[in-house]
Order: C-alpha cells, then sequence, then structure tokens
C-alpha cells in the first residue's frame, strides 16, 4: 500500500483561518500542486471577531485566511456557503435534538458541506481535489482503490469525523497533515517558520456556529422552553426541566434533581424522549450498552458483506472497541465484545479495519444490559 500520487494537481485548499489549514495549503503548494485557496463563508452575519478559542467563520478567520494565502503565494477567494450550512448542519443540528437525538455537527458539515458542497462546485471549476488540514491519510491499495486511514499520529487523528466520506469524495480528497509524526507545537513552529501569522492562533472547539459555548441557551432559543418531567427508571417524578433537548445520554452534571437515590449513587440521564417530554436517569450500571442498530451508512469504499470483526469508535476523542458488526437492509447491527457508556441515538458509529476507516453509521437504537432496547 502506497501513498497517494503526487503527480502535479489543480488543489482548492479549504482554508479556515486556523493554522493547521494554512499549513496543509503551504505544504500542497510545496509539493508542486497548483493551489488555490478558499475560505468558506458559513454565517450569514458573521461576527467580527472569535471569542478565545470559540467559534470560526468569523470577519478575522477570512482575513487571516487571506493574509495566508498572500504568504504561501496562492491565490484566495471567500465562497458563500451560509444557506448551504445552514440548512444542512445548523437546521439538522437543532431538529436531531428536538427528537431527542445527540447529533454531530462536524460529521455533517464533512458530509454536506466540505466534501459535497465544496467538492461539487471545485470539480465543476476543474479541480482535481480538495486539500483540508485534517489529520487523516488517503492511502492506494495495490488495485489502485483509495483508502481513508487514521493519521501518523493517534493524538491528533480525526479519521473519525471523516467517516462519512465516500469512495468518490476520497477520490479527491487531500489531507497533507496526515502522515507526519509532528506535535500540534511543531506544526505551529511550522507556521511560524513559514511566516504565517497564525502560528499562534488557538484552535477552535467546541460547535463553530454555537460561538459562546452555550449549546443549551442557543438551543432553547430555536426551540423555546418546555417544563417536563425528569423520572427514574421506575417512572417516578425525581425533579423538571425547561427542555428535553438540553439533556444527552450519559449527562450526570446539571440535572437538578431535588433528592439523592437510594443508594446514594450519582445518576445519569438513561433516556430522552421528546414525545412527552420526559428524561429518564439511573445508575451508572444502565449505561452499559451491549448492541446498537445504526442507519444511513456510508461506506470508505465497497461496503462489506456478511458478518465482520472490527474495532468502533463512537465519538471523536473516544477510544476504540472491539465489535462484531452486519449490515442487513440497509441496518448496521453492531454487538460490543465489552459493554461501552455514553452511547446515544443520532451519535456517529465509525467502523474501523487497523488504521483502514471501514465507514460509519448514525446510531438508531440501543441496547443495554439491564434494560430493553431503547428507541431514539
Amino acid at each position: 500500500m502506497t501513498q497517494t500520487s503526487q503527480r502535479p494537481l489543480r488543489v482548492l485548499a479549504a482554508m479556515s483561518g486556523g493554522v493547521d489549514s494554512a499549513v496543509a495549503a503551504a505544504r500542497a503548494a510545496e509539493a508542486g500542486h497548483d493551489v488555490t485557496g478558499v475560505h468558506l463563508a458559513l454565517s450569514a452575519n458573521p461576527q467580527s471577531f472569535r471569542t478565545g478559542a470559540r467559534g470560526c467563520c468569523t470577519i478575522e478567520d477570512s482575513r487571516d485566511a487571506r493574509r495566508a494565502a498572500d504568504v504561501i503565494g496562492i491565490p484566495f477567494y471567500v465562497w458563500d456557503l451560509a444557506e448551504r450550512f445552514r440548512e444542512d448542519v445548523v437546521e439538522d443540528f437543532v431538529a436531531e435534538y428536538e427528537a431527542g437525538r445527540t447529533p454531530n455537527p462536524c460529521l455533517r458539515c464533512n458530509e454536506k458541506i466540505k466534501f459535497a458542497a465544496l467538492l461539487d462546485k471545485a470539480l465543476a471549476l476543474g479541480f482535481d481535489a480538495v486539500c483540508t488540514g485534517h489529520y487523516a491519510t488517503v492511502v492506494t491499495d495495490s488495485d489502485g482503490a483509495r483508502e481513508l486511514h487514521r493519521a501518523s499520529d493517534m493524538a491528533k487523528d480525526q479519521s473519525y469525523v471523516l467517516g462519512v466520506l465516500d469512495e468518490r469524495q476520497l477520490a479527491h480528497a487531500m489531507f497533507p497533515l496526515g502522515d507526519t509524526l509532528t506535535t500540534k507545537d511543531e506544526i505551529r513552529a511550522e507556521a511560524e517558520r513559514r511566516g504565517l501569522a497564525v502560528a499562534k492562533k488557538p484552535d477552535s472547539h467546541d460547535i463553530c456556529f454555537i460561538a459562546d459555548g452555550d449549546t443549551q441557551g442557543f438551543l432553547a432559543k430555536r426551540l423555546g422552553q418546555a417544563e417536563g418531567d425528569i423520572v427514574d427508571e421506575s417512572g417516578t417524578k425525581v425533579g423538571s426541566h425547561d427542555g428535553a433537548f438540553g439533556f444527552t445520554i450519559g449527562q450526570r452534571k446539571g440535572l437538578r434533581i431535588g433528592h439523592p437515590a437510594a443508594d446514594g449513587k450519582p445518576r445519569y440521564v438513561l433516556d430522552i424522549s421528546p414525545v412527552d417530554n420526559t428524561v429518564t436517569v439511573g445508575p451508572a450500571a444502565a449505561l452499559d450498552v451491549t448492541a446498537l442498530t445504526a442507519i444511513k451508512p456510508r461506506w470508505c469504499g465497497t461496503a462489506p458483506t456478511g458478518s465482520g470483526t472490527y474495532t468502533a469508535q463512537l465519538r471523536a476523542h473516544g477510544g476504540e472497541t472491539p465489535v462484531t458488526a452486519e449490515l442487513t437492509d440497509g441496518t448496521l447491527h453492531v454487538t460490543f465484545d465489552e459493554p461501552v457508556r455514553g452511547v446515544a441515538p443520532g451519535q456517529a458509529i465509525v467502523l474501523y479495519d487497523g488504521t483502514r476507516v471501514v465507514g460509519s453509521a448514525t446510531i438508531a437504537t440501543t441496547r443495554r444490559r439491564t434494560t430493553a432496547a431503547l428507541t431514539g
């Protein structure tokens, strides 16, 4: 298996205004590719400045990206994808929470914006590839097929949020940072050597379109407050809330339960029911998930057939866990070798074969050790 060909390509580099995408664009240009930088304007009313490490797509970010492109010596444009982003990412995020699920907007953005809307436009304009600052690796197997693999440095690996890319999208993807064993400090040092002013700029964290980090406040403005009950596993009311959307499976803090459990141990969110606006809480052991079903699978290559053994990742910064998985009539059935916790409908499960990303799917239901199947 070899790295993808380094023949000169016409490359569109997505430049967020941060250090990773700037260094990725610089490396692509240094490798001899014909690179053009583009900043995606994803907010209809962007703020002028970021708030520390929160948010993105501000006017400041656009200017930082332009300055980086000038230093690299590549053409630069700003593309307005705000309406597409609102429809495909923000509205989807709100709808998922309203339905009692826990979405991952970064996966949706990669699927719908960076490697769908952006890539389609790039190909229409004659570009060969889209380059981003993600830490992942694309390699070519002996048959010439492209595969997505983890980054060389597992500490920075971002393949989980790229697990939605299909074979066609991978054929036009370029990740210049993925195959280098460098720390973030070394990436910043490289940016400084290249004269890129973003070398010391803070990384973005949390959800980019919720700049203040207050997800519950954002959802409350969109969905309105709706008082409901917090109940235990027997259905007994133990507290109340202002909106079920403010909770996630596995949550422990902020439950506002008036009295402790009989055993004196902490309680966690076990289920969120948007139908009757009820949040169910219980002991940590009740979070143990032994199996799940997942829908809307997307495969980074040919879809697997039959039952197979893989490792699975359930969150962007989570570890791997061994599983057995089988695709039946478009639904992925997954059984865990050992129970796992913090699994919620709406999240993505990404399957791996060694370092290779097999594909991803959206969790629909979970089966727990002590309860019947819960449907999100």
